[in-house]
């Protein structure tokens, strides 16, 4: 009995030993576990920071891109309403000037309404021109005629009273009147006409009244 009790302490205690070794390489290993569960979380919590701070200043420079993108947007905005503006303004200009075109057109067919009046006017004075020129050409001609004519009558005026005064000075010589009266007698004269007084004047009598006088050779 005193034998066993020994024993069974000493069996208790290898098994305390045993149990505690055993206790103590598990605490190790879970300590060793343990640590590098630690060291990954840590690790993995510092990749996280790291991601993080990326994220961070992506969503930073997002966020300005963001910013710079409602910047331009409103620039944009700013640039579509002057766009607008000036597309109203163009327009406005463009039916203005389609006015104007359209004015310009009557105001073309006007002028040249206008030109082909004038042109007509013009053909119409032209031929009237001409037509005085032909007309005082003529009438200088039957000027330069008339003067001829009244050169010629006046030759044949003075002539004309020259033989007149002699025929009266005849008929107040009885000697003369006698002979002539003799000679009538004898070879009496014919019919007297006018166209025999106009033949002995060297006139030519025109149907229309006008007349001509033929020049002596």
């Amino acid at each position: 009995m005193k034998l066993f009790l020994p024993i069974a302490c000493v069996v208790v205690c290898i098994g305390l030993v045993i149990a505690l070794v055993m206790t103590k390489n598990g605490d190790n290993a879970q300590h060793e576990t343990d640590v590098s569960a630690i060291n990954d979380f840590s690790n993995q919590l510092d990749s996280a920071h790291i991601r993080i701070a990326t994220s961070l200043g992506t969503v930073l420079t997002f966020s300005n891109s963001l910013n710079e993108c409602q910047a331009a947007a409103l620039m944009f905005s700013n640039h579509l309403n002057e766009a607008q503006s000036t597309i109203a303004l163009d327009a406005e200009q463009l039916t203005n000037l389609n006015q104007q075109i359209v004015s310009l057109k009557s105001e073309n067919q006007a002028f040249a309404q206008r030109v082909m009046d004038l042109t007509n006017q013009v053909a119409g004075l032209t031929r009237q021109i001409a037509f005085t020129q032909a007309s005082l050409t003529q009438t200088n001609q039957d000027l330069v005629q008339a003067y001829k004519d009244y050169s010629l009558l006046e030759n044949r005026f003075r002539t004309d009273v020259a033989e007149r005064t002699v025929v009266e000075r005849k008929f107040n010589n009885l000697l003369e009147v006698q002979d002539q009266l003799q000679k009538l007698k004898k070879q009496p004269a014919g019919v007297v006409t006018a166209e025999s007084i106009y033949a002995g004047l060297d006139v030519m009598v025109r149907s229309n009244g006008s007349f001509h006088v033929i020049s002596s050779n």
